[in-house]
């Protein structure tokens, strides 16, 4: 579970429901996704700008890098073993997945300033895997939806 007031994860034990708390220096921890074949945790923070990976059977943090500023969405594309952080600044951050510890900021998709929410839809079926990007109204045109294919 998220904590951004607290700037802490909470991570509950399915089956036994013991309760841990994973203490954060970043702030503004909002979206997350899971690699569960991996345990890992994924969280992208505002401040400062970061992916964050943590180790769900320790709750070591593994990896830090910068990322999109603004971001409120992440998804987790297991076919392909990258991250997709769409963020207000105007991009989308894509990580590669080297193995569970190891992470590169693999591009930075120019999108719009203020497009951060969006839906991904991968289903393992790679020609019809969508990346789907609200992209807010502003003075010179109506709000869209922006739609990306993700590729190998």
């Amino acid at each position: 579970m998220n904590l951004p007031d607290l700037k802490q994860i909470a991570a509950v034990n399915r089956s036994t429901h013991p309760i841990a708390r994973w203490p954060l220096t970043f702030e503004s921890n909002f979206p997350m996704a899971l690699d569960a074949a991996n345990h890992r945790l994924f969280v992208a923070t505002r401040t400062p700008p970061r992916f964050l990976v943590f180790d769900t059977n320790s709750g070591r943090l593994v990896a830090t890098l910068p990322a999109v500023q603004d971001a409120d969405d992440l998804y987790y594309d297991s076919a392909r073993r990258r991250v997709y952080i769409p963020g207000g600044e105007g991009y989308i951050s894509v990580f590669r997945q080297d193995d569970a510890d190891h992470y590169d900021l693999l591009a930075k998709v120019d999108s719009a300033i203020g497009a951060r929410t969006a839906g991904y839809f991968g289903k393992g079926r790679k020609a019809f895997d969508r990346f789907y990007l609200a992209v807010p109204a502003r003075a010179d045109h109506g709000a869209e939806i922006w739609i990306y294919t993700a590729q190998d």
